[in-house]
């Protein structure tokens, strides 16, 4: 099969490898779209790959092609999304179904061969069926649709709230849908790209505002009444972004960081007043899983796509490359502003 291979930093070559073949309890897929995660990109142009050769690639969809032995929950033919973590089911975390926390996981697409190739082997429970209603290229997008839900949870998420999302990126847009799903008073979302404000109030949000506006503090707050909102979802991973949710928050908020930050972060006095003053439940989000593996998060995604309360955009996605110029793809990414959003790769063309 043609495959992605990664041999050093900065060195991916589209080559010919060997097919693999599914082991017991493993599946065979056939892999149609693959997203590049913000996560590939230091594997690929830094210095954070496990170990060389590699194939990364861990956002997928596809149809399974082959079975092992002892597979019962799909068979060849389904269409399938998935699933890049590996846990041990052992360890202590594990052992309470927080798999996310996995101290000896692996993980498709960085510890062990991924899906910027033909195809890829994947364990059984590793493998989501989703419905012709969902496209392939919608379905590229279930793993950060699953971690825009479980972001949304870890604050104790409760409908009837006002609701601030911090980026636009697919999970900033996901996230908001999501809040909106579950009963949302209001969802503002924040970005300095007018036209993806215009495209998050066409998914659903209720108002976009520009943060390059010297005003946009007082209209973001008067919105709400002027007393902040009551949750905040920080999805873009940006020191300006993460220090604006404290400043957004109400009293007794519920804050999360879905984003993953990119450089230290520091808090004047001031700044971090704003937790104490206002009392507000600060937390983190990571990965997407619950109890049973991999949760009710990759149902739910599988089950609000298909109705299409999760809605899917092309304008979601900002460029569709064959897996032969992943590379080229790869190095967009060191020219500063040039890639505007998700690109996905197309293993077929």
């Amino acid at each position: 099969m043609k495959a992605g291979v990664l041999h050093a930093k900065e060195d991916l070559r589209y080559e010919d490898i060997e097919k693999p073949v599914p082991k017991e309890g493993e599946v065979l897929v056939k892999v149609k779209y693959t997203g590049i995660c913000g996560s590939d990109i230091p594997r690929v142009n830094g210095d954070a790959c496990h170990f060389f050769p590699n194939i990364l690639g861990h956002e997928f969809s596809g149809v399974v092609e082959e079975t092992g032995a002892g597979v019962t929950r799909v068979k060849p033919g389904d269409r399938v999304a998935g699933v890049p973590l590996v846990p041990c089911m052992k360890c202590a975390d594990c052992q309470k179904g927080d798999y996310s926390l996995c101290r000896h996981y692996s993980f498709i697409g960085s510890r062990q061969f991924g899906s910027f190739a033909q195809y890829v082997v994947v364990p059984e429970l590793n493998a989501v069926k989703f419905s012709e209603e969902v496209s392939f290229e919608q379905a590229a997008l279930f793993e950060p649709a699953t971690v825009a839900l479980h972001g949304l949870e870890r604050t104790g998420y409760k409908g009837g709230h006002t609701v601030a999302i911090l980026g636009t990126g697919p999970i900033g847009m996901l996230t908001m849908q999501w809040a909106k799903i579950f009963g949302a008073s209001k969802v503002v979302v924040f970005d300095i790209v007018d036209e993806k404000l215009e495209l998050a109030k066409e998914l659903g949000a209720d108002a976009g505002i520009n943060t390059l506006q010297k005003d946009f503090m007082e209209k973001a707050m008067a919105l709400t009444g002027n007393v902040g909102y009551d949750y905040v979802y920080e999805t873009a991973g940006n020191t300006i972004t993460m220090k604006m949710a404290f400043q957004l928050a109400a009293n007794k908020a519920g804050v999360c960081f879905i984003g993953t930050p990119k450089k230290e972060l520091s808090f004047s006095v001031s700044e971090w007043e704003n937790l104490n003053r206002k009392e507000f439940t600060l937390t983190g989000s990571w990965m997407s899983y619950s109890a049973p593996f991999p949760g009710h998060e990759w149902d739910d995604v599988a089950h609000y796509f298909a109705t299409g309360q999760l809605k899917y955009d092309p304008r979601m996605i900002w460029k569709i490359v064959p897996l032969s110029r992943l590379a080229e793809a790869f190095a967009w990414y060191k020219e500063p502003g040039k890639v505007k959003g998700k690109i996905l790769v197309d293993s077929e063309a």
